[in-house]
């Protein structure tokens, strides 16, 4: 995400490269190109021009001019900008109430019905809570089955009145619901129109009256840009949302709408929704997308997300393993899978500071795994638990049960034994005794 506004922000902070200090004339021309590089993003102009003249008044301050590193010193108050204009500090959802009732508000296709059920497992898992979903867009077909699926893909149960057309009605028998079955938690899905009109408006109102809401959200597309932040005032205008939740921000998002959304409804930025599963859901923190709109990566973000997947007891047995060189292909599987619950892998990797750049042009995707997994799949079990007894007859096997080559299979039991090799050194090091001193004089 965010892949051309970075790259049109880095090119012009080199403008100061190998200049002595800042002066108004260099600055002049860096925030010329930065005001360029945030309309080509579909930044609101006024917000970009107001953007830009913040970044000139403190750029052209008595402790910036002192500064003998111009670039850095702009990278550092750009920086501290955007996290200014996509709101500061990260702001929580209100989840005080019980049940806690959340109104999801937002134009079909915007993914409101995909992130009502993110947002359920989401809170389920982390918070504790015991959610119910809610049917309530009786207009869009198979909108109810959607949901219903995505509630039994997470193990949370839905309310629908297939039958019933009256949404105020289904969503206060829905709270009525979750009240005699002790759940704490209602998300209720409200149906979208192609875009904004007096019917719709007036029912999504009617629903937030009947049910009063402890937090209403405004779910939009990431990469609709400009039309997103102006469908987004309309809606606050008649239902004043308490914060926006931007999707798919996995596409060619050019950051338009995460940029001036904030300023325009003045109302916080609170979730981002990263691919199609259930787990690709983060909370958002300016100051990390800063962070990556700026090419430095989040890492905080991606210790996060291992953290999330992490399991100590299973870590304890694993590092035994490997400390006694066991470590097996159906540990290798194992890993693979809490890697791709992290989530999308490209974005994964960008979030390492430097990486963005150098794999911007690469196709990586969620299928990155998948000829390694083929080829592990059709060893035997005591294949994968015993990787050194595949010899060339069963190479050929495993190739041809994989629909790979025996090339395929031959790199990957090579890097698997590198693999291990490099796990263990390390696991064993010990300072003076060879170990990781060893390693470092090689």
């Amino acid at each position: 995400m965010f892949e051309n506004l970075s790259d049109r922000l880095e090119r012009s902070f080199q403008l100061l490269k190998g200049q002595g200090k800042i002066t108004e004339i260099n600055v002049a021309e860096t925030l010329k190109d930065v005001r360029k590089a945030l309309l080509d993003a579909d930044v609101n102009y006024k917000i970009a021009k107001q953007f830009t003249e913040d970044i000139k008044q403190k750029a052209l301050g008595q402790d910036v001019l002192k500064s003998v590193k111009p670039k850095e010193m702009m990278v550092k108050i750009v920086h501290d900008e955007l996290t200014t204009l996509m709101g500061g500090e990260q702001a929580d959802i209100n989840l005080k109430g019980n049940p806690v009732v959340i109104l999801m508000s937002g134009l079909q296709g915007s993914g409101k019905t995909t992130f009502s059920g993110k947002l359920a497992n989401m809170l389920r898992t982390k918070r504790g809570k015991h959610p119910l979903l809610v049917a309530c867009d009786v207009y869009r077909p198979a909108a109810i089955e959607q949901l219903r699926v995505l509630g039994e893909q997470i193990g949370v149960p839905v309310y629908m009145e297939p039958d019933n057309k009256q949404p105020v009605e289904i969503a206060k028998n829905a709270v009525n619901f979750a009240k005699k079955q002790g759940l704490d938690l209602v998300i209720i899905d409200t149906a979208g129109r192609l875009a904004v009109d007096e019917v719709m408006m007036t029912e999504i109102a009617a629903v937030k009256k009947a049910v009063n809401p402890h937090e209403i959200l405004f779910v939009v597309d990431a990469m609709t840009g400009q039309d997103a932040v102006n469908t987004a005032k309309e809606f606050n205008d008649r239902l004043d949302f308490d914060g926006v939740v931007l999707t798919k921000l996995d596409g060619d998002t050019r950051g338009g709408a995460a940029l001036s959304i904030r300023t325009v409804v003045n109302k916080p930025i609170k979730f981002i929704g990263t691919g199609e599963k259930p787990e690709a859901i983060d909370a958002f923190y300016p100051r990390r997308m800063a962070d990556r709109i700026l090419g430095m990566g989040d890492v905080v973000s991606l210790v996060e997300k291992a953290q999330e997947q992490f399991n100590e007891e299973e870590a304890r047995k694993l590092s035994k393993k490997i400390a006694k060189n066991q470590f097996d292909f159906n540990d290798f599987v194992s890993q693979i899978a809490q890697i791709k619950k992290m989530g999308n892998i490209k974005d994964l990797v960008s979030m390492i500071p430097g990486a963005g750049k150098a794999i911007k042009d690469m196709d990586i995707d969620d299928d990155a795994f998948k000829g390694v997994e083929a080829i592990i799949g059709s060893m035997t079990p005591s294949e994968r638990s015993n990787p050194d007894i595949i010899n060339a007859s069963r190479r050929q096997r495993i190739a041809k049960g994989s629909g790979t080559t025996i090339q395929e299979v031959n790199k990957l039991l090579k890097q698997f034994e590198e693999t291990r090799r490099m796990m263990k050194a390390v696991s064993t090091a010990k300072p003076g005794r060879g170990g990781l001193g060893a390693l470092r004089r090689r």
